[in-house]
């Protein structure tokens, strides 16, 4: 399959990036991920690995949507938590007294 990443055209398929990716020990994944196989490669990696760059020559959503066009499996950013609510002080004394009992 031939796609774009860093204004370079590349013809990738399956079994080339496999192949790439054999012997590569991954990285700690914190942000958008690639499965390769039974290793999950943090997607900067595997654009590194496949295409010869620096990883500030292309952003991940090049890498990821290439990797998703040849059949990896594909995970984005982690979600976000729900944010805390911030207590005042007044709120938190309250709350470490706990709730009036009910009359």
């Amino acid at each position: 399959m031939r796609c774009v990443i860093a204004r370079f055209p590349f013809d990738l398929t399956k079994s080339g990036v496999l192949e790439s990716m054999k012997g590569v020990k991954p990285e700690q994944a914190s942000g958008e991920s690639v499965i390769i196989g039974r290793r999950t490669y943090p997607v900067k990696q595997v654009g590194q690995v496949v295409t010869r760059q620096d990883r500030r020559d292309f952003s991940a959503g090049e890498v990821l949507r290439a990797m998703t066009q040849l059949g990896f499996t594909c995970r984005g950013l982690p979600s976000a938590a729900a944010p805390t609510r911030v207590l005042n002080p007044l709120q938190e004394a309250s709350a470490m007294l706990g709730a009036p009992a009910a009359a």
